[in-house]
């Protein structure tokens, strides 16, 4: 094979959005902001721009910070269920931006609209129904998260959610959740997957500007320190284990609403939210889930209690999200040399695989 700085592996997802390799940073909230974003787009990964945390008029200032820094291909994660999720559409259109990724699968007539403006769509699921579903109403590729993944994440294993999603849709697929490393790029197109997608590698940057005191907590955590839980909002969340999530699940009903009630006094003030707005987006959130008034409350704060750490730098606060691969990484590189390192990985294990006899 070619030198490790010449080395590529071109694939769909390469192709179809004009990435240099198969590497997605992920639109992580209050973490994906324009620097971290142009780093990745830079080092020849899709960078992917997290604007559920931002207001309209701050995401075009971003998109547009974005494209000060690189003119390379970037994406912007979108939530599908948002009020002004059509403003927000109309702004990537508008700004040139190459991919629009979701959390929550976009409708068949918001995946029409941004395919006619030559935006490639890329919804982020996690079960094969979900993948078939947005791959019939249009969607150009999915990214495909196992339970590995951090953030609110689902129980079956990238191991055993790729490969049955690969086999059920024909567009491509970009496995997520446990992915650091060469090995997992080339395992991952093993399973038949165009690419990986990763967070916590990303976030772990020193490009990255989450605080060096959450970076640290990230470092210093083990495999066993990374749990899931629903004490937070009902749902499961993958994240590091603190004093806050360890509080929360020894809590009964009573005691963890008194504690939910003190926590959202500290966020209320933060983010300028009445009690019953508070309330009515905590009931928003609950999509059918029988939370508690305690998970209500929380389930609203849910991004403040992400921006207490990510931003404020308050890992006692704070909520940190992290998939399973935080227990075994240990440096921060810089954007440019993970995916050169990355790369050069997967060149060495390519290049030292079994050949048939």
């Amino acid at each position: 094979m070619s030198d490790s700085a010449d080395f590529t592996l071109p694939t769909a997802f390469t192709k179809l959005t004009g990435v240099r390799h198969p590497i997605v940073q992920t639109g992580m909230g209050w973490v994906a902001g324009p620097r971290l974003v142009s780093a990745a787009a830079n080092a020849g990964a899709l960078g992917v721009l997290a604007s559920a945390t931002m207001t309209v008029d701050q995401l075009r200032s971003a998109v547009r910070e974005v494209k000060s820094r690189t003119d390379q291909p970037f994406g912007v994660n979108l939530r599908a269920d948002a009020g002004d999720a059509r403003e927000r559409v109309k702004i990537i259109v508008a700004e040139g931006v190459k991919v629009a990724s979701f959390a929550l699968a976009p409708s068949k007539e918001l995946i029409a609209e941004l395919k006619d403006a030559g935006v490639v769509v890329i919804p982020s699921i996690g079960a094969r129904r979900h993948a078939e579903k947005v791959a019939a109403w249009g969607a150009d590729a999915v990214i495909v998260q196992g339970g590995e993944g951090g953030g609110h994440t689902g129980e079956v294993a990238t191991s055993v959610l790729l490969p049955q999603v690969v086999d059920a849709v024909d567009i491509p697929v970009v496995g997520a959740g446990g992915f650091r490393d060469g090995r997992g790029l080339v395992a991952a197109l093993a399973y038949g997957a165009a690419g990986v997608a990763m967070g916590t590698r990303f976030l772990l940057t020193s490009d990255s500007t989450v605080p060096d005191a959450v970076k640290a907590k990230y470092l210093a955590a083990s495999v066993k320190d990374v749990t899931v839980t629903t004490a937070v909002d009902g749902l499961p969340h993958r994240m590091l284990r603190t004093e806050m999530v360890d509080a929360l699940e020894g809590a009964g009903r009573t005691r963890a609403l008194l504690q939910a009630v003190r926590r959202a006094s500290g966020f209320k003030k933060l983010s300028g939210l009445s009690w019953p707005q508070m309330v009515r987006d905590g009931l928003a959130m609950k999509h059918g889930k029988d939370l508690s008034w305690s998970q209500v409350l929380l389930a609203a704060n849910t991004p403040m209690l992400l921006k207490a750490s990510m931003v404020e730098g308050r890992t006692d606060l704070g909520v940190m999200a992290s998939g399973q691969v935080a227990g075994l990484i240990e440096d921060l590189p810089s954007c440019a040399e993970l995916v050169d390192r990355v790369m050069a990985e997967a060149r060495h294990v390519l290049d030292t695989l079994p050949t048939p006899g």
